[in-house]
């Protein structure tokens, strides 16, 4: 099971799940949702001797602070503080943002960068973020959000009901208004340091890119592996088959 702490930083509290012991690896969850999202993940990863690091975003469980007047710098160092040293760090979704900007202000602090299901460049079609405000909305009856799930999120046949719960609505504004006020110099991360690519083969918000458009777009040292049956979602989806594209990225990195 995974501990949990606080730790101070400035203004704000940020809570903390670890588990396992090993080289560390930073875990960072997509647009306001917490890091229950790799309960999964992180337990397959801590069993193959890792250490799993999970910070909550502001805003969700113990973790507290201001929510406005943020950058991505800022929810970096917020991921960046409950780190021992350097770490592989990855991201889902809209923690592929706060991944990059932690490589791109705290190099020291990142061996490699993972990036889970990652918008990197496309927008998604209207109808899609739609989808994805839908989504957020409490107020909508449970069968639309459903089908907004299931059109964002979730591959054909695969049980969008898993993501019904654990939405922050108050997070996710505060996250788009801090990417909103963050310069561009985050965004290429693959020509600071290795970048493996996770992409979900059935992603209509993040399509699969070629491999020669990935690098044009995050940078030269950046890898593909593309996981099959799985939408934008991809870890209550395909939770094995991450867990093994991270372990076997990391391991590159053991002595």
């Amino acid at each position: 099971m995974a501990e949990r702490r606080i730790l101070a930083r400035g203004e704000a509290r940020i809570e903390v799940l670890e588990e396992g012991k090993g080289p560390p690896m930073l875990l960072l969850p997509s647009l306001g949702r917490g890091a229950e999202d790799f309960d999964t993940v992180a337990k397959l990863v801590a069993a193959a001797g890792f250490r799993v690091i999970r910070p909550e975003p502001r805003g969700i469980g113990a973790s507290t602070g201001p929510m406005e007047g943020l950058t991505l710098y800022d929810l970096a160092a917020d991921a960046a503080a409950a780190l021992p040293g350097p770490a592989i760090v990855a991201g889902h979704a809209f923690g592929n943002w706060v991944a990059r900007a932690l490589a791109a202000s705290r190099p020291e602090l990142v061996r490699g960068v993972v990036l889970l299901a990652a918008s990197i460049g496309v927008q998604a079609a209207p109808d899609i973020r739609a989808s994805i405000d839908g989504s957020f909305d409490p107020a909508l009856p449970e069968a639309e959000r459903l089908r907004h799930l299931q059109r964002g999120y979730f591959a054909p046949g695969h049980d969008a009901q898993v993501w019904l719960r654990g939405w922050y609505p108050p997070v996710a504004r505060m996250q788009r208004a801090a990417t909103a006020a963050t310069d561009e110099g985050w965004k290429r991360v693959a020509d600071r340091v290795r970048t493996l690519y996770v992409a979900a083969a059935e992603d209509t918000i993040a399509p699969v890119p070629d491999a020669a458009e990935l690098r044009r777009l995050i940078g030269d040292q950046a890898e593909l592996v593309v996981v099959p049956e799985a939408g934008h979602a991809l870890l209550p989806e395909q939770p094995e088959a991450t867990a093994a594209a991270l372990i076997a990225f990391a391991r590159a990195f053991s002595p």
